[in-house]
């Protein structure tokens, strides 16, 4: 006889917090990045940095909205 397992239940009590969190640690990143920016004077080392804060701001957008999200489906608890 097959070993079954059932899955875990869906918790997402702590989903807010971890991307809260995860938003943080993003802006953090962006930061010392900039600080990098300003001390560098190649060209591509700047385009790079710029690019990747670009690809952050777009993901902390994404973060905010699904914090959003994640507090409207606790609200339905």
């Amino acid at each position: 006889m097959a070993d079954q397992t059932t899955p875990k239940p869906d918790d997402r009590s702590d989903n807010v917090e971890k991307l809260q969190e995860m938003i943080h640690n993003t802006i953090e990143n962006m930061e010392r990045a900039e600080e990098t920016l300003a001390l560098s004077d190649s060209d591509e080392t700047k385009r790079q940095v710029e690019e990747k804060n670009a690809r952050r701001r777009e993901s902390i957008e994404a973060m905010r909205m699904e914090v959003k999200d994640e507090a409207r489906y606790q609200g339905q608890d």
